[in-house]
Order: C-alpha cells, then structure tokens, then sequence
C-alpha cells in the first residue's frame, strides 16, 4: 500500500465533496480535471471508460469515485476515494441541518435554498458538457449526444430509449465503417 497515493486520493475526494452541491454528477469537470490534469492518475479516455462503466452499474452515482481510486490505488486506493467523498459531506449536513432546523424560518436561509437550486442545475450542466466534449471524438457522436440531450428534455419517455437508440447507432456506424 502506498501510503503518500491513498493520502492524496483521500485529501482529492474530501475537498471536492466540498464543493458536490448537487451530486457526483455535478462533480465531472472538477473530478475530471484533477483526476487527468492534475495529478495524472487517468488519462481521459480511462475517465471517460470509468464514468461509463459507473453509470452502467447499479447504484449510487457515487460509484465513480470508488471505481477510480480502486483503478488509481487499489483496494486501499477505494477505500481512501469513497470515505473521502462521503464522510466530509455526511458530517457537513449533520451539522448544517442542526443549525437550519434552528434557524429555519430566518430570511437568509430561505435565500441559500433558493440559491442553491440552480447551482446545482449549472453544475451538472457543465458537467453533460464536459462530458460531451471529451466524450464525442466523431461528428455521428456529436449527433447522437444531442439528439440524446433533446430527446430527455422534450419528452417525458424513460431516459432508456435514447440510450438504446444511441447504442444500436454507434454500434451500425461502427460496423459500416462510418466511425
């Protein structure tokens, strides 16, 4: 075990579970750039592989952090990632909903709630674009993400279409040499 590795992927995870209003998801461009740029524990298609393969998997988005510090650092490596990402936080809301339910009706709280909401929504929108733009290395990929994108926000269909459509397509242009 490589203490000074499970050291960092521990100190990476708690301070951008920080910063995770709104999810995991709201993480990726942050957790992508750490985890590629900055300490170069993955390159970016081993990102993008790893985000997928979490996605795929049941359970909690959440996943992906596990998944990379297993890749990075083993089973130390995932232990270190996954309390990382998880104990900061969980202390946080203990603490944090204390104080608010004690102040509930003050009117700056009710104005960090407010706020809150679409900061959340801007981060996991830059998030989808991060992705996107790592993601589609083809003009058919670029075509199938935003069909995908319009697809769940104009209709009210289970999100599992546009990912079946999405698949069978890539999976046809692969094998008509289109990509």
């Amino acid at each position: 075990m490589n203490i000074s590795l499970v050291t960092s992927l521990f100190v990476t995870f708690a301070l951008m579970s920080l910063i995770a209003i709104g999810g995991a998801n709201a993480l990726l461009p942050e957790l992508q750039r750490q985890i590629v740029d900055v300490h170069g524990w993955m390159t970016a298609e081993a990102f993008i592989n790893t985000y997928t393969v979490a996605q795929v998997a049941p359970g909690p988005n959440v996943l992906i952090i596990s998944l990379i510090g297993w890749k990075v650092g083993g089973f130390w490596g995932m232990v270190a990632a996954t309390l990382g990402i998880t104990v900061p936080p969980a202390l946080m809301t203990f603490a944090v909903g204390r104080t608010l339910a004690a102040f509930a009706q003050h009117p700056l709280v009710k104005i960090l709630r407010e706020a809150l909401v679409p900061m959340a929504i801007g981060l996991v929108i830059a998030s989808g674009l991060i992705m996107a733009r790592t993601a589609d290395h083809h003009w058919l990929l670029v075509l199938i993400t935003l069909g995908s994108a319009a697809f769940i926000a104009l209709t009210p269909k289970n999100p599992l279409y546009a990912l079946s459509v999405g698949a069978v397509l890539a999976i046809a242009a692969t094998r008509l040499g289109l990509m």
